[in-house]
Protein backbone atom coordinates (compact mmCIF):
# COMPACT_ATOMS: atom_id res chain seq x y z
CA UNK A 1 0.00 0.00 0.00
CA UNK A 2 1.39 3.39 -1.04
CA UNK A 3 0.16 6.59 0.68
CA UNK A 4 0.84 10.05 -0.75
CA UNK A 5 0.11 13.08 1.45
CA UNK A 6 -0.78 16.41 -0.19
CA UNK A 7 -2.28 19.75 0.77
CA UNK A 8 -5.34 21.12 -1.01
CA UNK A 9 -5.33 24.75 -2.18
CA UNK A 10 -8.77 26.26 -2.69
CA UNK A 11 -8.94 29.01 -5.31
CA UNK A 12 -12.29 30.16 -3.94
CA UNK A 13 -13.15 30.38 -0.22
CA UNK A 14 -16.78 29.59 -0.99
CA UNK A 15 -15.66 26.28 -2.50
CA UNK A 16 -13.71 25.54 0.65
CA UNK A 17 -16.78 26.12 2.83
CA UNK A 18 -18.80 23.76 0.61
CA UNK A 19 -16.17 21.03 1.04
CA UNK A 20 -15.94 21.63 4.80
CA UNK A 21 -19.74 21.28 5.02
CA UNK A 22 -19.50 17.98 3.10
CA UNK A 23 -16.78 16.76 5.47
CA UNK A 24 -18.91 17.72 8.49
CA UNK A 25 -21.95 15.81 7.13
CA UNK A 26 -19.85 12.78 6.22
CA UNK A 27 -18.23 12.71 9.69
CA UNK A 28 -21.66 12.89 11.34
CA UNK A 29 -22.85 10.12 9.03
CA UNK A 30 -19.95 7.89 10.06
CA UNK A 31 -20.57 8.47 13.80
CA UNK A 32 -24.29 7.84 13.32
CA UNK A 33 -23.56 4.62 11.41
CA UNK A 34 -21.25 3.47 14.23
CA UNK A 35 -24.02 3.91 16.81
CA UNK A 36 -26.51 2.01 14.65
CA UNK A 37 -24.03 -0.84 14.09
CA UNK A 38 -23.75 -1.21 17.86
CA UNK A 39 -27.52 -1.57 17.95
CA UNK A 40 -27.39 -4.38 15.38
CA UNK A 41 -28.41 -2.61 12.17
CA UNK A 42 -27.22 -4.22 8.93
CA UNK A 43 -25.20 -2.42 6.25
CA UNK A 44 -27.91 -2.52 3.56
CA UNK A 45 -30.58 -0.89 5.75
CA UNK A 46 -28.15 1.74 7.00
CA UNK A 47 -27.01 2.66 3.50
CA UNK A 48 -30.59 3.39 2.42
CA UNK A 49 -31.42 5.49 5.49
CA UNK A 50 -28.19 7.51 5.68
CA UNK A 51 -28.36 9.00 2.18
CA UNK A 52 -31.49 11.05 2.89
CA UNK A 53 -30.60 11.89 6.49
CA UNK A 54 -27.21 13.41 5.70
CA UNK A 55 -27.76 14.41 2.05
CA UNK A 56 -24.98 12.16 0.75
CA UNK A 57 -24.84 10.04 -2.37
CA UNK A 58 -24.84 6.24 -2.18
CA UNK A 59 -21.06 5.80 -2.36
CA UNK A 60 -20.28 8.38 0.32
CA UNK A 61 -22.85 6.75 2.65
CA UNK A 62 -21.43 3.28 2.00
CA UNK A 63 -17.87 4.52 2.62
CA UNK A 64 -19.00 6.03 5.96
CA UNK A 65 -20.47 2.67 6.99
CA UNK A 66 -17.27 0.89 5.94
CA UNK A 67 -15.16 3.26 8.08
CA UNK A 68 -17.52 2.77 11.04
CA UNK A 69 -17.16 -1.00 10.71
CA UNK A 70 -13.37 -0.58 10.70
CA UNK A 71 -13.46 1.46 13.94
CA UNK A 72 -15.75 -1.13 15.56
CA UNK A 73 -13.52 -4.08 14.60
CA UNK A 74 -10.38 -2.25 15.70
CA UNK A 75 -11.92 -1.49 19.09
CA UNK A 76 -12.83 -5.14 19.61
CA UNK A 77 -9.38 -6.38 18.58
CA UNK A 78 -7.77 -4.05 21.14
CA UNK A 79 -10.13 -5.36 23.85
CA UNK A 80 -11.67 -1.90 24.28
CA UNK A 81 -15.33 -1.29 25.04
CA UNK A 82 -16.90 -0.31 21.66
CA UNK A 83 -19.53 1.74 23.47
CA UNK A 84 -16.85 4.02 24.91
CA UNK A 85 -15.17 5.03 21.64
CA UNK A 86 -14.67 8.81 21.48
CA UNK A 87 -14.54 10.28 17.97
CA UNK A 88 -12.08 13.14 17.91
CA UNK A 89 -9.57 11.44 20.18
CA UNK A 90 -9.75 10.24 23.78
CA UNK A 91 -6.59 12.11 24.78
CA UNK A 92 -7.84 15.45 23.47
CA UNK A 93 -11.24 14.88 25.04
CA UNK A 94 -9.59 14.07 28.38
CA UNK A 95 -7.57 17.29 28.26
CA UNK A 96 -10.74 19.29 27.56
CA UNK A 97 -12.23 17.89 30.76
CA UNK A 98 -9.39 19.27 32.89
CA UNK A 99 -10.49 22.50 34.56
CA UNK A 100 -7.02 24.06 34.84
CA UNK A 101 -6.91 24.59 31.03
CA UNK A 102 -8.67 27.81 30.00
CA UNK A 103 -8.40 30.87 27.80
CA UNK A 104 -6.55 30.63 24.49
CA UNK A 105 -5.08 27.22 25.33
CA UNK A 106 -8.55 25.76 25.91
CA UNK A 107 -9.93 27.35 22.73
CA UNK A 108 -7.03 25.98 20.66
CA UNK A 109 -7.49 22.51 22.14
CA UNK A 110 -11.22 22.58 21.42
CA UNK A 111 -10.63 23.59 17.78
CA UNK A 112 -8.20 20.67 17.35
CA UNK A 113 -10.76 18.25 18.80
CA UNK A 114 -13.58 19.52 16.59
CA UNK A 115 -11.33 19.29 13.51
CA UNK A 116 -10.52 15.65 14.25
CA UNK A 117 -14.16 14.89 15.02
CA UNK A 118 -15.87 16.74 12.16
CA UNK A 119 -13.20 17.29 9.51
CA UNK A 120 -13.09 13.94 7.73
CA UNK A 121 -14.12 12.50 4.37
CA UNK A 122 -13.27 9.13 2.84
CA UNK A 123 -13.85 7.94 -0.71
CA UNK A 124 -12.75 4.45 -1.75
CA UNK A 125 -11.22 3.60 -5.10
CA UNK A 126 -12.99 1.61 -7.79
CA UNK A 127 -11.35 0.06 -10.86
CA UNK A 128 -14.63 0.06 -12.78
CA UNK A 129 -14.90 3.86 -12.26
CA UNK A 130 -11.39 4.54 -13.61
CA UNK A 131 -9.83 5.22 -10.24
CA UNK A 132 -12.27 7.04 -7.99
CA UNK A 133 -15.76 8.35 -8.73
CA UNK A 134 -16.37 10.87 -5.93
CA UNK A 135 -12.85 12.29 -5.59
CA UNK A 136 -10.99 12.13 -8.90
CA UNK A 137 -7.49 13.32 -9.84
CA UNK A 138 -7.58 15.50 -12.94
CA UNK A 139 -4.53 16.86 -14.75
CA UNK A 140 -4.83 20.30 -16.37
CA UNK A 141 -2.47 22.75 -18.04
CA UNK A 142 -2.05 24.79 -14.84
CA UNK A 143 -1.47 21.84 -12.49
CA UNK A 144 -3.00 18.77 -10.86
CA UNK A 145 -6.46 19.12 -9.32
CA UNK A 146 -8.76 17.04 -7.15
CA UNK A 147 -12.36 17.03 -8.33
CA UNK A 148 -14.65 16.58 -5.32
CA UNK A 149 -18.26 15.55 -5.75
CA UNK A 150 -20.24 17.85 -3.41
CA UNK A 151 -23.78 17.09 -4.63
CA UNK A 152 -25.89 15.97 -7.56
CA UNK A 153 -23.60 16.69 -10.53
CA UNK A 154 -21.90 19.48 -8.58
CA UNK A 155 -18.11 19.51 -8.26
CA UNK A 156 -15.46 21.56 -6.52
CA UNK A 157 -11.96 21.68 -8.03
CA UNK A 158 -9.06 22.19 -5.63
CA UNK A 159 -5.40 22.34 -6.56
CA UNK A 160 -3.10 19.60 -5.25
CA UNK A 161 0.08 20.90 -3.60
CA UNK A 162 2.59 18.05 -3.31
CA UNK A 163 6.19 17.82 -2.13
CA UNK A 164 9.10 15.60 -3.10
CA UNK A 165 9.59 11.93 -2.35
CA UNK A 166 12.69 9.89 -3.26
CA UNK A 167 13.76 12.41 -5.94
CA UNK A 168 10.47 12.09 -7.77
CA UNK A 169 7.78 14.73 -7.53
CA UNK A 170 4.65 13.44 -5.81
CA UNK A 171 2.57 15.40 -8.28
CA UNK A 172 4.10 13.40 -11.13
CA UNK A 173 3.18 10.18 -9.30
CA UNK A 174 -0.42 11.37 -8.96
CA UNK A 175 -0.53 12.24 -12.65
CA UNK A 176 0.69 8.75 -13.57
CA UNK A 177 -1.98 7.25 -11.30
CA UNK A 178 -4.66 9.38 -12.96
CA UNK A 179 -3.60 8.34 -16.47
CA UNK A 180 -3.30 4.62 -15.62
CA UNK A 181 -6.89 4.42 -14.27
CA UNK A 182 -5.81 2.23 -11.34
CA UNK A 183 -8.08 2.43 -8.25
CA UNK A 184 -7.04 4.82 -5.50
CA UNK A 185 -8.74 5.86 -2.26
CA UNK A 186 -8.78 9.45 -1.02
CA UNK A 187 -9.12 10.61 2.58
CA UNK A 188 -9.52 14.28 3.47
CA UNK A 189 -8.56 15.59 6.91
CA UNK A 190 -8.87 19.08 8.40
CA UNK A 191 -5.79 20.26 10.33
CA UNK A 192 -5.16 23.80 11.60
CA UNK A 193 -7.72 25.19 9.19
CA UNK A 194 -6.18 23.52 6.12
CA UNK A 195 -7.47 20.48 4.25
CA UNK A 196 -5.04 17.65 3.51
CA UNK A 197 -5.62 14.79 1.09
CA UNK A 198 -4.16 11.31 1.50
CA UNK A 199 -4.10 9.19 -1.66
CA UNK A 200 -3.83 5.43 -1.08
CA UNK A 201 -2.97 2.96 -3.83
CA UNK A 202 -3.14 -0.80 -3.28
CA UNK A 203 -0.02 -2.55 -4.51
CA UNK A 204 -0.10 -5.45 -6.96
CA UNK A 205 2.25 -8.09 -5.58
CA UNK A 206 4.37 -10.36 -7.79
CA UNK A 207 3.75 -14.10 -8.04
CA UNK A 208 5.04 -16.10 -5.06
CA UNK A 209 8.27 -17.77 -6.15
CA UNK A 210 9.86 -18.70 -2.80
CA UNK A 211 7.71 -21.26 -0.99
CA UNK A 212 7.99 -23.59 1.99
CA UNK A 213 8.96 -26.64 -0.11
CA UNK A 214 12.64 -25.84 0.57
CA UNK A 215 12.19 -25.02 4.24
CA UNK A 216 11.16 -21.97 6.26
CA UNK A 217 12.35 -19.20 8.59
CA UNK A 218 10.37 -19.06 11.86
CA UNK A 219 10.08 -15.66 13.56
CA UNK A 220 9.43 -15.02 17.27
CA UNK A 221 9.08 -11.45 18.58
CA UNK A 222 10.08 -10.88 22.18
CA UNK A 223 9.19 -7.98 24.43
CA UNK A 224 11.88 -8.79 27.01
CA UNK A 225 14.59 -8.57 25.95
CA UNK A 226 13.62 -6.54 22.90
CA UNK A 227 14.67 -8.78 20.02
CA UNK A 228 13.56 -10.82 17.05
CA UNK A 229 14.55 -14.48 17.26
CA UNK A 230 14.65 -16.59 14.10
CA UNK A 231 15.24 -20.22 13.22
CA UNK A 232 15.89 -21.78 9.81
CA UNK A 233 14.73 -25.31 8.94
CA UNK A 234 14.88 -27.63 5.97
CA UNK A 235 11.72 -28.94 4.28
CA UNK A 236 11.37 -31.69 6.92
CA UNK A 237 11.59 -29.33 9.90
CA UNK A 238 15.20 -30.05 10.92
CA UNK A 239 17.09 -27.11 12.43
CA UNK A 240 19.75 -25.63 10.14
CA UNK A 241 20.54 -22.22 11.60
CA UNK A 242 19.27 -19.70 14.14
CA UNK A 243 19.94 -16.25 15.53
CA UNK A 244 18.47 -13.10 17.01
CA UNK A 245 18.30 -9.44 16.10
CA UNK A 246 18.40 -7.01 19.05
CA UNK A 247 16.03 -4.04 18.89
CA UNK A 248 17.26 -1.52 21.50
CA UNK A 249 15.82 1.46 19.55
CA UNK A 250 12.26 0.29 20.17
CA UNK A 251 12.59 0.47 23.95
CA UNK A 252 12.34 4.28 23.90
CA UNK A 253 11.98 7.24 21.57
CA UNK A 254 9.18 9.01 19.79
CA UNK A 255 6.58 7.44 17.52
CA UNK A 256 8.26 8.38 14.23
CA UNK A 257 11.64 7.04 15.34
CA UNK A 258 10.12 3.71 16.38
CA UNK A 259 8.20 3.46 13.11
CA UNK A 260 11.42 4.00 11.15
CA UNK A 261 13.25 1.25 13.03
CA UNK A 262 10.33 -1.19 12.69
CA UNK A 263 10.74 -0.94 8.93
CA UNK A 264 14.51 -1.45 9.25
CA UNK A 265 14.09 -4.63 11.32
CA UNK A 266 11.40 -5.93 8.98
CA UNK A 267 13.85 -5.44 6.07
CA UNK A 268 16.52 -7.43 7.96
CA UNK A 269 14.18 -10.40 8.39
CA UNK A 270 13.12 -10.36 4.73
CA UNK A 271 16.78 -10.14 3.67
CA UNK A 272 17.51 -13.37 5.57
CA UNK A 273 14.58 -15.15 3.89
CA UNK A 274 15.55 -13.87 0.43
CA UNK A 275 19.20 -14.89 0.75
CA UNK A 276 18.33 -18.36 2.05
CA UNK A 277 15.42 -18.84 -0.37
CA UNK A 278 13.00 -19.80 2.41
CA UNK A 279 9.38 -18.93 3.21
CA UNK A 280 8.64 -17.03 6.44
CA UNK A 281 6.44 -18.29 9.28
CA UNK A 282 5.08 -15.75 11.76
CA UNK A 283 2.66 -15.81 14.66
CA UNK A 284 -0.95 -14.97 13.85
CA UNK A 285 -1.52 -11.21 13.90
CA UNK A 286 -4.30 -11.49 16.46
CA UNK A 287 -2.91 -11.07 19.98
CA UNK A 288 -4.39 -13.77 22.18
CA UNK A 289 -6.20 -13.04 25.42
CA UNK A 290 -4.04 -13.36 28.54
CA UNK A 291 -3.78 -16.86 29.86
CA UNK A 292 -4.15 -18.64 26.48
CA UNK A 293 -0.58 -18.64 25.19
CA UNK A 294 1.13 -20.56 27.93
CA UNK A 295 4.43 -18.92 28.83
CA UNK A 296 4.00 -15.34 30.13
CA UNK A 297 0.87 -14.89 28.01
CA UNK A 298 -0.78 -11.97 29.81
CA UNK A 299 2.36 -10.01 30.64
CA UNK A 300 3.99 -10.72 27.31
CA UNK A 301 0.98 -9.67 25.26
CA UNK A 302 0.68 -6.38 27.18
CA UNK A 303 4.38 -5.61 26.78
CA UNK A 304 4.16 -6.44 23.10
CA UNK A 305 1.23 -4.04 22.67
CA UNK A 306 2.83 -1.12 24.48
CA UNK A 307 6.59 -1.46 23.96
CA UNK A 308 7.08 -2.04 20.26
CA UNK A 309 3.76 -2.58 18.49
CA UNK A 310 3.97 -6.29 17.87
CA UNK A 311 1.15 -6.25 15.34
CA UNK A 312 2.68 -3.32 13.45
CA UNK A 313 6.05 -5.06 13.05
CA UNK A 314 4.46 -8.30 11.84
CA UNK A 315 2.34 -6.34 9.36
CA UNK A 316 5.47 -4.72 7.93
CA UNK A 317 7.13 -8.11 7.55
CA UNK A 318 4.04 -9.38 5.70
CA UNK A 319 4.08 -6.41 3.31
CA UNK A 320 7.79 -6.74 2.50
CA UNK A 321 7.77 -10.49 1.90
CA UNK A 322 4.83 -10.13 -0.50
CA UNK A 323 6.79 -7.51 -2.44
CA UNK A 324 9.67 -9.98 -2.73
CA UNK A 325 7.44 -12.85 -3.89
CA UNK A 326 8.08 -14.83 -0.70
CA UNK A 327 5.40 -17.00 0.90
CA UNK A 328 4.32 -15.93 4.39
CA UNK A 329 2.56 -18.39 6.70
CA UNK A 330 0.68 -17.44 9.88
CA UNK A 331 0.33 -19.98 12.70
CA UNK A 332 -1.32 -20.20 16.09
CA UNK A 333 1.29 -19.03 18.65
CA UNK A 334 -0.14 -21.08 21.56
CA UNK A 335 2.54 -22.72 23.73
CA UNK A 336 5.37 -22.03 21.27
CA UNK A 337 7.48 -20.37 23.98
CA UNK A 338 7.08 -23.12 26.55
CA UNK A 339 7.68 -25.96 24.04
CA UNK A 340 10.76 -24.15 22.73
CA UNK A 341 11.95 -23.67 26.31
CA UNK A 342 11.59 -27.28 27.46
CA UNK A 343 12.21 -29.26 24.27
CA UNK A 344 14.57 -27.40 21.92
CA UNK A 345 16.51 -24.98 24.14
CA UNK A 346 18.28 -27.84 26.03
CA UNK A 347 18.41 -30.15 22.99
CA UNK A 348 20.18 -27.67 20.64
CA UNK A 349 21.71 -25.44 23.34
CA UNK A 350 19.86 -22.35 22.07
CA UNK A 351 17.89 -19.67 23.92
CA UNK A 352 14.25 -20.27 24.76
CA UNK A 353 13.30 -17.51 22.29
CA UNK A 354 15.20 -19.17 19.46
CA UNK A 355 13.54 -22.42 20.53
CA UNK A 356 10.14 -20.72 20.22
CA UNK A 357 11.07 -19.51 16.71
CA UNK A 358 11.97 -23.11 15.83
CA UNK A 359 8.57 -24.35 17.08
CA UNK A 360 6.86 -21.66 14.99
CA UNK A 361 8.84 -22.75 11.92
CA UNK A 362 7.94 -26.42 12.41
CA UNK A 363 4.30 -25.52 12.97
CA UNK A 364 4.34 -23.66 9.65
CA UNK A 365 5.46 -26.89 7.98
CA UNK A 366 2.65 -28.82 9.66
CA UNK A 367 4.98 -30.80 11.95
CA UNK A 368 3.35 -32.05 15.15
CA UNK A 369 5.29 -31.68 18.42
CA UNK A 370 5.56 -34.89 20.45
CA UNK A 371 6.32 -35.06 24.16
CA UNK A 372 9.84 -36.51 24.67
CA UNK A 373 9.68 -40.02 26.12
CA UNK A 374 12.30 -39.29 28.77
CA UNK A 375 10.19 -36.49 30.22
CA UNK A 376 7.27 -38.87 30.69
CA UNK A 377 9.60 -41.60 32.00
CA UNK A 378 10.91 -39.11 34.54
CA UNK A 379 7.46 -38.30 35.92
CA UNK A 380 6.34 -41.93 35.80
CA UNK A 381 9.48 -43.09 37.64
CA UNK A 382 8.98 -40.80 40.63
CA UNK A 383 8.16 -42.62 43.85
CA UNK A 384 5.23 -41.63 46.04
CA UNK A 385 7.67 -40.01 48.49
CA UNK A 386 9.36 -38.02 45.68
CA UNK A 387 6.00 -36.91 44.33
CA UNK A 388 4.93 -35.77 47.77
CA UNK A 389 8.20 -33.87 48.24
CA UNK A 390 7.80 -32.15 44.87
CA UNK A 391 4.18 -31.32 45.65
CA UNK A 392 5.13 -29.76 48.97
CA UNK A 393 7.85 -27.72 47.25
CA UNK A 394 5.33 -26.36 44.76
CA UNK A 395 2.88 -25.50 47.56
CA UNK A 396 5.65 -23.77 49.52
CA UNK A 397 6.55 -21.73 46.44
CA UNK A 398 2.94 -20.57 46.20
CA UNK A 399 2.91 -19.45 49.84
CA UNK A 400 6.20 -17.56 49.57
CA UNK A 401 5.55 -15.73 46.31
CA UNK A 402 2.95 -13.22 45.21
CA UNK A 403 1.79 -14.94 42.05
CA UNK A 404 -0.71 -13.85 39.45
CA UNK A 405 -3.88 -15.80 38.79
CA UNK A 406 -2.44 -17.33 35.63
CA UNK A 407 0.56 -18.76 37.52
CA UNK A 408 -1.68 -20.02 40.32
CA UNK A 409 -3.79 -21.90 37.76
CA UNK A 410 -0.67 -23.49 36.29
CA UNK A 411 0.56 -24.59 39.71
CA UNK A 412 -2.89 -25.93 40.64
CA UNK A 413 -2.85 -27.93 37.41
CA UNK A 414 0.61 -29.27 38.26
CA UNK A 415 -0.50 -30.42 41.70
CA UNK A 416 -3.58 -32.13 40.21
CA UNK A 417 -1.35 -33.85 37.68
CA UNK A 418 1.05 -35.07 40.34
CA UNK A 419 -1.86 -36.32 42.43
CA UNK A 420 -3.18 -38.24 39.41
CA UNK A 421 0.24 -39.90 39.07
CA UNK A 422 0.22 -40.83 42.77
CA UNK A 423 -3.13 -42.56 42.46
CA UNK A 424 -2.05 -44.71 39.50
CA UNK A 425 -0.56 -48.09 40.29
CA UNK A 426 1.85 -49.29 37.62
CA UNK A 427 1.82 -46.07 35.62
CA UNK A 428 2.12 -46.54 31.87
CA UNK A 429 4.55 -44.52 29.75
CA UNK A 430 1.95 -42.85 27.56
CA UNK A 431 1.43 -39.09 27.84
CA UNK A 432 -1.59 -38.27 29.98
CA UNK A 433 -3.36 -41.58 29.24
CA UNK A 434 -6.37 -42.10 31.45
CA UNK A 435 -6.33 -38.48 32.71
CA UNK A 436 -8.35 -35.39 31.83
CA UNK A 437 -5.20 -33.51 30.81
CA UNK A 438 -4.41 -32.41 27.25
CA UNK A 439 -0.98 -32.49 25.61
CA UNK A 440 -0.68 -28.73 26.15
CA UNK A 441 -1.50 -29.14 29.84
CA UNK A 442 1.53 -31.41 30.10
CA UNK A 443 3.91 -28.69 28.95
CA UNK A 444 2.52 -26.24 31.51
CA UNK A 445 2.68 -28.87 34.23
CA UNK A 446 6.22 -29.88 33.39
CA UNK A 447 7.37 -26.27 33.48
CA UNK A 448 5.97 -25.82 36.98
CA UNK A 449 6.94 -29.24 38.35
CA UNK A 450 10.49 -29.42 36.94
CA UNK A 451 11.69 -25.97 35.81
CA UNK A 452 10.39 -24.00 38.80
CA UNK A 453 12.59 -25.91 41.32
CA UNK A 454 15.62 -25.15 39.15
CA UNK A 455 15.04 -21.41 39.38
CA UNK A 456 12.31 -20.44 41.90
CA UNK A 457 12.60 -16.67 41.45
CA UNK A 458 12.28 -16.43 37.65
CA UNK A 459 12.36 -18.48 34.46
CA UNK A 460 16.02 -19.21 33.67
CA UNK A 461 17.65 -18.25 30.36
CA UNK A 462 19.89 -21.35 30.35
CA UNK A 463 18.20 -24.76 30.09
CA UNK A 464 21.33 -26.86 29.57
CA UNK A 465 20.66 -28.62 32.89
CA UNK A 466 17.73 -30.41 31.24
CA UNK A 467 19.83 -31.81 28.37
CA UNK A 468 20.88 -35.06 30.07
CA UNK A 469 17.32 -35.67 31.26
CA UNK A 470 15.87 -34.92 27.81
CA UNK A 471 18.36 -36.91 25.69
CA UNK A 472 19.84 -39.62 27.93
CA UNK A 473 17.08 -39.97 30.49
CA UNK A 474 19.47 -39.25 33.40
CA UNK A 475 18.13 -37.63 36.54
CA UNK A 476 18.92 -37.48 40.20
CA UNK A 477 17.04 -36.06 43.18
CA UNK A 478 13.89 -34.34 41.79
Amino acid sequence: MIVIQTKLIFLDQEDKQIVLDLMRRWSSCMRFAYKRLLEGYDRKTLKRDLQGTFDLNSRYADDAIMKAIGVLESSRQLDNNPKKVIFGGRDLFGKLQKRHINGKAYKKLKIRWHEKRKGNLYSRGDKSKKGNLNTRIEVKENGTFLRINVGERKYVYTKVQAGWKKNKNREEILQEISESNIPYSVELKLKNGSVYAYFTIEEEYPEIMIKKDKGVIGIDLNAYPDNISWAETDEKGNLINYGSIPMPELASGNKNKKEYYRWQYAHEIVKIAREKGKAIVIEGLEIKEKGKRGDFSGRKSRRIRHNFSYKSLLSKIKILVKREGIEVIEVDPSYTSIIGMLKYAPQHMITKDEGAAYVIARRGLGVQEKIPDNYMKFLNALTVEELEELKEYVKKTVRNKKLKKKHLKEIKKAIEFLQSLESESGRVLKPLEGTSFSIYDFWRVFKVAVVTPLSPEKVPRDFSILKELLIQGKWGDP
